[in-house]
This record gives structure tokens, sequence and C-alpha cells, in this order.
């Protein structure tokens, strides 16, 4: 089974499309279910914890979320369980039409989201806590990772910037059914802002299924392979970057550049996304970020 299909099916690159200023407090949802890993987050985060009384299959963090019962993802949502927990307000994918449908004829609020880039992070967190009465929680925090990520703009802006190949997905321990990041989308945006060119930027999707024979006709300077933290032990990393010893004409296998990053704040769109962006910017220019928290949770192929 390809690596990250189910991960990423419940992961949301996401906007959201709801209102931009905060409810009264008598309005505020005291019931929140999220099905999105990054909206989950992000409620965390600006506080709205409590309230939320159902989460994703897929979603990890916070520690917090281990005690909410789960009610699906984006293709499996359980309806049931969710009318169940008496929700006045579920967070949706805005492809889930049939849940949709349901949660109106039910009268049930919803909110929900469409796939967008890395600015639409910080502008979903802003137009979420408005949604759920926090908008000042949630200025302060879109802000603050706002300004984190310039800094890292800054720190990488005068450095050569290496074509780099982003990779979220490939067949287990082969080097076949390759999934790279396409010129679009939160990863792309990701790996602009760590000060990386993008291989496949000319490709105008979010992802894009490649072959090795793809890669060596692109040439990337670097590789960085992105993953969850589940599974991927220092031996699974060690035997997945010896897989790449067979591709010597690969310049990021030549010069020792090929990473595999495996770290769950990679792969949601949520108030973590600056330390992710740091990460990758350690990896591609470890010169210029030195510090124990930037230090990349990968093994290095040479």
């Amino acid at each position: 089974m390809r690596r990250l299909v189910a991960p990423l099916v419940g992961i949301a690159w996401l906007v959201a499309c709801g209102a931009p200023a905060d409810v009264p407090a008598g309005d505020r949802p005291q019931r929140i279910i999220s099905l999105v890993p990054a909206t989950t987050e992000m409620l965390f985060a600006i506080g709205a914890g409590p309230d939320v009384v159902g989460v994703g299959s897929f979603d990890r963090h916070p520690p917090e979320i281990e005690s909410i019962p789960r009610v699906g993802a984006l293709v499996d949502p359980d309806v049931e369980r969710i009318f169940a927990l008496r929700p006045d307000l579920v967070v949706v994918y805005g492809s889930q039409d049939d849940l949709i449908s349901r949660l109106s004829r039910a009268g049930i609020p919803r909110y929900d989201y469409e796939h967008a880039g890395l600015a639409d992070i910080t502008d979903t967190i802003r137009s979420l806590g408005a949604r759920v009465g926090r908008a000042g929680e949630a200025g302060r925090l879109a802000s603050d990772i706002e300004r984190e990520i310039e800094d890292i703009r800054s720190a990488v802006e005068d450095r050569p910037r290496p074509r780099t190949a982003l990779i979220f997905g490939r067949d287990a321990g082969s080097l076949r059914g390759l999934f790279a990041s396409g010129g679009v989308g939160f990863l792309h945006d990701m790996l602009v802002a760590a000060g990386g060119d993008d291989a496949f930027a000319d490709v105008r999707r979010q992802s894009v299924q490649i072959s090795v024979e793809t890669l060596l006709a692109r040439a990337p300077e670097v590789i960085m392979e992105v993953h969850p933290d589940e599974g991927w032990t220092p031996e699974v990393i060690a035997r997945d970057l010896a897989l790449w010893q067979t591709v010597p004409g690969l310049p990021a296998v030549r010069d020792g550049r090929v990473h595999i990053l495996a770290d769950y704040r990679l792969l949601v769109p949520g108030p973590r996304v600056a330390d992710a962006i740091r990460l990758m910017a350690a990896t591609l220019h470890p010169d210029a970020f030195r510090t124990p928290a930037a230090e990349p949770a990968a093994t290095t192929a040479r």
C-alpha cells in the first residue's frame, strides 16, 4: 500500500469560507466537530479545544484529542455518530457533498473548506477563529505565524536555491509510485519559503505522479521526502535511503543530498506550519539554522 495515501486523504490543504467577524458570545458554538486535522489543531491553538466533541480519523495533534470520539474523515464520515454528539458546528471538507446535504437537512451549522496554499493557512485561522467567537486569539496566532515565516524567508533570501524534488508518497520499500509536489499548494509554497526551487514548479497541480526516469530528466540537486512520524524508525529511514543509491545518476544522490523527514508537522497545513518550514529550511540551508529545534528529524543518504 502506498505510504501517505490515507494520511493525505485526511489532511486539509484548505482555506475557510466563513464569517469574517467574531460571532456574539451568546452564539459561540459549544459543541464543535472537526473532521480536518489542520482545523482541529487550529481550534486547540486558539483556545477552543474544550468545545471540541468530535475529531477526524487522521487527527494526531494535540495529545488532548486522544480522549475525544473519532467520527471518520473525508471519505468515510460516521454520520450517525456525528448526529449523536449533538454538534452545533461541524467543520467539513467542501467536497463532502453527501455529509453537507445531510447536515443541511438536519439544520446543523457547518463550516466548509476548500484546497489552498500557504498564505491561506493564516486566513483560515482568522476566519475559523471568528466563526467560533475567538477572533482575537486567532488574529494573534496568525500574525505570529506570518512573522515567523517572514523571518525564515529573510534568513535564506540571499542563499543559492537548490532545485528540489519534494516527495510525499511512494510504494513501500521501493522507488515506484512516487508522488511529488507540483507547482501549487501548501507543500510547494512551504518549499519556496524554505529557500528551495521546486523541481516541478511548472506542473500546475498540487501533486504529480512521477517515475525515477522523470527525476533523472529533472535532475534535482536535493530530494526531500516528507512523511508522518508513525513507522519511520531510524532503521526504516536508513533502509529507504539506501534505495536511492541505486540511482547514482541523480545529482541529489551523487552529492549526498537525499533527505527523509519524518515529522507530521510537514503534512498538516495548520498552526505549526512555521515550524515545518523551518525544518525544511534547516535541511536545505543547515548553515543558516543552527539551533537544536531546527535540526532535521531525518537521515541523509551518502
